[in-house]
């Protein structure tokens, strides 16, 4: 028998905590991007061993949701947010003390257990306390830290690097705020668990994170230049297909689990139902509108040409759009529904994403990215969480929003290397076109240097000392790139065209 076991009362406080939890989390992978040559040259690594940074941060949040989503139902909300801040803190403590790269390594995948579910807590919190007709607005506000997260980690790192001269303050910032948090969520957060007698899932649990780690280690590995190809190296062939046979062995032993009267990791009969399904389909496609969102600075500096100490402030306006995109999400899931709310993240993404292809200056950037913010914050925000909460039992909605949170990390994961591979295919075309404008002497790259290495080719560029010429050069390259942007771009807009029509195919079942 599960009986839910709430504490009624003002959710301010819990609302507030878990918010600055979600945000602090969220910051992370964005803080660490931009300090991640500084961290490399100190301990001596390759940038592609560098990269494991971020990469194992990522692998550890695809790993912990869905069970730490469990197990916040099974033993206690609050219990597991303590436990979780806790190990971030920790965390973040041992990768500012990393002697060594391994160790920092370790500590990074610390921080991803303590981090990742914090959001699926504090989203299964609200959906287990408040009623229904508040719960958007709730689950709104806690979905924008996370496009906020995304977008003004980059920057915020950038400050403390120059403030401080230091890496090592970017995770130590950490330790008084998980303090506060773990202080105030003692004295504040009221307890909701499920209590269940029924023994946990271990065998789901494991057969799950093998899962997990083995199709994303392949996702991570795969080659952003020969997407097609890269499929066939050993490092991703056989890590993708061990995976997906992990996945059918948990299924089948999950479908097992329920039938006997057991306590299954992710309920068999929750996977079946064809609302869930479509919204889980919808949390992955979420995953490629974030990463949309990710590749614009890069956009802003490589295609506008702006200065990366300028950059930033063109980012201003999409931020500050997802934030008001998320609160406002959760206002219209509250009045209007889940489902017409996903349908107008869809349209506003849709003409948010196809008019980057067309931008000429700020102010249409502006229209652009503010678009794009809008539509982000609000998928990312309280729709989803709310289809996921009807789809799922009483007592199980920590399972069901870990389950959506995994789907979203795999798009998060997986789109990015489709829209690099968009990227390399332009940049590969530049050194031809410069060319055949100029003598081939003007640029010394060989080995296929050039593909992807906009750093390396601005530098060759600034060396000409023909201000015509190198002006000139410099917009070549803008006009090649933008065309793998755009590509980036229109793949974005198409996905939000399916999230449009799911949404609308579910508004015309429910009638």
């Amino acid at each position: 028998m599960t009986v839910q076991k709430n504490t009624q009362g003002s959710q301010k406080w819990p609302l507030t905590l878990f918010t600055i939890g979600v945000f602090m989390a969220g910051l992370d992978n964005g803080i660490i991007s931009t300090a991640l040559s500084t961290i490399n040259a100190s301990f001596g690594v390759s940038p592609s061993w560098g990269a494991w940074t971020i990469t194992l941060y990522t692998l550890g949040i695809a790993i912990s949701v869905p069970i730490i989503g469990k197990l916040s139902d099974r033993f206690g909300r609050k219990r597991l947010f303590l436990i979780e801040i806790t190990i971030f803190g920790i965390g973040s403590l041992l990768v500012a003390m990393s002697p060594n790269f391994t160790f920092l390594l370790a500590s990074r995948l610390i921080q991803a257990i303590g981090g990742g579910g914090i959001f699926i807590i504090g989203s299964s919190h609200i959906l287990a306390t408040l009623p229904k007709e508040k719960q958007g607005k709730a689950l709104g506000i806690l979905g924008g830290m996370n496009g906020l997260a995304a977008v003004i980690g980059p920057n915020l790192g950038a400050i403390i690097l120059d403030l401080t001269g230091s890496w090592h303050w970017m995770f130590l910032i950490n330790i008084p705020i998980a303090v506060f948090l773990v202080i105030f969520g003692t004295i504040k957060i009221n307890e909701t668990t499920s209590v269940n007698t029924k023994p946990l899932d271990f065998t789901g649990s494991l057969l799950l994170g093998a899962g997990i780690l083995a199709f994303m280690y392949g996702i991570t590995n795969l080659n952003n230049a020969a997407f097609l190809g890269g499929i066939l190296q050993l490092t991703v062939l056989p890590f993708l297909l061990s995976g997906a046979l992990l996945f059918v062995i948990f299924l089948r032993f999950e479908k097992k689990v329920e039938k006997e009267g057991g306590d299954p990791i992710v309920a068999f009969s929750l996977l079946k139902g064809k609302k869930f399904q479509l919204t889980l389909l919808l949390g992955f496609l979420s995953g490629g509108f974030l990463a949309g969102i990710i590749f614009i600075p890069s956009y802003v500096q490589q295609v506008l040409q702006i200065p990366v100490e300028q950059a930033g402030y063109w980012l201003t306006p999409m931020a500050v759009a997802s934030g008001i995109g998320a609160g406002v999400g959760g206002v219209l899931t509250d009045r209007y529904g889940a489902i017409k709310t996903v349908i107008l993240a869809g349209i506003i993404g849709i003409i948010g994403f196809f008019l980057f292809p067309f931008i000429a200056g700020f102010s249409l950037f502006f229209v652009a990215s503010t678009l794009a913010g809008i539509g982000l914050g609000i998928l990312l925000g309280a729709p989803l969480n709310v289809l996921v909460g009807e789809s799922a039992k009483h007592g199980e909605q920590g399972s069901a929003l870990g389950t959506l949170s995994l789907i979203r990390q795999v798009g998060l994961t997986l789109f990015p290397t489709a829209y690099a591979g968009f990227i390399t295919g332009a940049f590969v075309k530049v050194q031809p076109v410069l060319d055949k404008k100029y003598d081939s002497s003007l640029f010394n790259f060989s080995g296929g240097a050039l593909e992807g290495n906009y750093e390396a080719l601005v530098s060759q560029i600034n060396k000409i000392t023909d201000p015509t010429i190198q002006k000139e050069a410099l917009k070549i390259v803008a006009n090649v790139v933008e065309k793998g942007y755009s590509n980036v771009y229109i793949m974005a807009g198409t996905l939000a065209i399916i999230v449009t029509v799911i949404g609308i195919y579910l508004h015309a079942k429910q009638e």
